[in-house]
């Protein structure tokens, strides 16, 4: 078998600029649509069998398609490698509580690289990377924020991580720039909402924009707006996976109402539209029993009286796993003036492309001393057939217990892949001829399973000294309750007028 090569794929200092290459000095806008625990299946143009997804499957038939698009396993782990552009784990954020969701704060942030570029930088939603002040986003190269704390609407663990205390999907508080404010209706309206007023803010003015939006939904609780949830009940739904695919069409009318807004601004052939989800499917939301995602489960009845089947797209895994169902996302990839017809790409690419791929065509330099794991995208996305050197993605699910030595789980919850495999643990799975991971073949490709664990062990070992958040002490407060206290009590929480 020929070797597979490893490159730990570094993109430093001085990265070219799309603009001066391409002679096009128009900078594009981006917005980038990220939702919380859909992942790869829960999309009408993936296969669905029930799941009405009318704006997805249209921007899917649009865009350039990454269909084997990799992500962490879990929350905080994916925003961080995202923000980033450099594994969790280096950036010290191994799980979603206990002070280890925190991003270093010495890491070069996806705003503090476009800002170089003269872009105005807006994030919308669910932050997850720290809820103290440092960490937040206004602190982290952001123009304008307007988030919600902890990993949910309402959340709060041991430690700083916290939501505004008694929050709800309907009429949540917010926190914008600094300030506490109450909305009304569900929240991934407001999400939407909130991003739009912010873009027609800045569409007219000299600087491009880069508007991250990030939704609580469809994480649980389970709860949408009666419309959409009453049709999945309807049907015989249990609540849970009535919430969860109820949100998830929620989400897809509000991008129908995004594209169709855009349009009426004539945003669309300038602006760069990213679609994709943090990590595979929920476990619970999706009707689906245990984290391998099999087997599957009636959840309801059609109108023409068929059963309306559990659906993981084949794949082994869900969300808080290393298995492809666990990590493999949508990554859809619209630009009216650049791409003119939809393609599919089946290259295994990852999250931490997605800084790099930014910064290229925005046409940023990289500055300074931090190097970033990944690589542009900017090949796959203009060319159908351009040269690309396979690599290898490592993955943990991290989340070890508080106070663990992080060592104790390096053998543990890990995966490695390329384009053709899958090493879970011990186990290696040829992902072309097996995509659902039902046969072992370790015995059969010994040496790829020496090279990846070799390889992984290297990956490990420069990754352990910079795990900085394990190990610290759990903060006394939580910075969403103490300061939303202290408005209350003493400006009051303003209604939201946007």
């Amino acid at each position: 078998m020929n070797e597979l090569p490893f490159r730990h794929a570094v993109l430093a200092i001085g990265l070219g600029l799309l603009g001066a290459a391409s002679g096009d000095s128009a900078k594009p806008n981006i917005i980038f649509v990220m939702t919380d625990d859909q992942g790869y299946p829960a999309v009408g143009a993936h296969g669905h069998p029930w799941l009405k997804t009318p704006h997805m499957d249209q921007m899917h038939s649009q865009s350039i398609r990454f269909d084997r698009f990799m992500m962490g396993s879990t929350c905080a782990p994916s925003r961080a490698g995202i923000m980033a552009g450099v594994h969790s784990i280096k950036n010290g954020v191994t799980h979603t509580i206990y002070e280890r969701e925190r991003l270093n704060l010495k890491a070069t942030t996806i705003p503090q690289v476009l800002k170089s570029a003269g872009y105005a930088s807006g994030y919308f939603g669910k932050w997850h990377l720290g809820d103290e002040a440092p960490y937040q986003p206004e602190n982290r190269g952001f123009d304008e924020s307007f988030i919600h704390g902890a990993g949910g609407i309402g959340q709060k663990y041991p430690g700083s991580c916290a939501d505004v205390p008694g929050n709800k999907y309907f009429d949540p508080v917010f926190k914008h720039k600094g300030t506490f404010v109450k909305t009304k209706g569900f929240c991934t309206d407001v999400l939407f909402e909130a991003t739009l007023g912010w873009i027609e803010e800045v569409k007219d003015s000299d600087q491009p924009f880069f508007a991250y939006l990030s939704t609580n939904a469809p994480h649980s609780p389970f709860v949408a707006p009666p419309k959409y949830q009453k049709r999945y009940t309807d049907l015989g739904f249990p609540a849970k996976p009535a919430g969860f695919f109820g949100m998830i069409e929620n989400i897809d009318d509000n991008l129908g109402r995004m594209f169709a807004q855009l349009g009426k601004w004539g945003l669309l052939e300038n602006t760069v539209i990213i679609f994709t989800s943090d990590n595979g499917m929920t476990t619970s939301g999706c009707g689906l029993r245990g984290k391998e995602g099999r087997p599957q489960v009636k959840l309801g009845t059609d109108a023409e009286g068929n059963a309306m089947m559990t659906y993981n797209a084949g794949m082994k895994g869900l969300k808080g796993t290393v298995d492809e169902g666990g990590v493999r996302v949508p990554f859809f990839v619209r630009w009216d003036g650049k791409i003119k017809e939809g393609r599919t790409v089946d290259t295994v690419v990852s999250y931490l492309d997605i800084l790099p791929t930014l910064a290229e065509l925005a046409g940023a330099e990289l500055k300074g001393t931090q190097e970033f794991e990944g690589r542009s995208l900017k090949p796959l996305l203009m060319e159908s057939n351009p040269a690309w050197e396979d690599r290898l993605h490592f993955q943990h699910v991290t989340r070890w217990n508080r106070g663990d030595n992080p060592d104790k789980w390096k053998w543990k919850n890990y995966s490695v892949r390329n384009q053709r495999f899958r090493l879970v643990e011990d186990a290696l799975y040829d992902m072309e001829k097996d995509p659902g991971q039902t046969k072992d073949v370790s015995a059969v490709f010994p040496e790829v399973v020496t090279e990846m664990k070799k390889a992984y062990e290297a990956f490990w070992d420069e990754s352990r000294p910079l795990m900085i958040n394990d190990g610290v002490p759990l903060a006394k407060e939580r910075p969403f309750h103490v300061d939303y206290n202290r408005q209350k009590n003493t400006i009051g929480i303003p209604l939201w007028k946007n």
